[in-house]
């Protein structure tokens, strides 16, 4: 059986700010992850490529709030810079 993937620790070094902000990020990245899992069986962020995010940010969230869209983009520049990549190009 395949142990499920830790996101907390995956964003332990990218996460500042308070507390709950930090939560609000796991929380969203744990609901990133379930989407694109379920959509395109990518069970961890390091087989996420930039077309997930963006659709993530566009289709998934499509009938969320601006300010909703907004926080999920926060949390995806997270996850982005923790995967290493300098830029998040089109995601801005």
């Amino acid at each position: 059986m395949k142990k499920a993937f830790d996101m907390a620790l995956f964003l332990s070094g990218v996460l500042k700010g308070s507390q709950p902000t930090q939560q609000r990020h796991l929380r969203q990245a744990r609901i990133m992850l379930a989407a694109i899992n379920h959509r395109w069986q990518r069970d961890t962020p390091w087989t996420w490529r930039q077309k997930h995010l963006r659709w993530f940010l566009t289709q998934y969230l499509k009938d969320h709030s601006d300010n909703a869209r907004y926080c999920y983009l926060l949390t995806a520049r997270l996850v982005w810079k923790r995967l290493g990549h300098a830029r998040i190009g089109a995601l801005k």
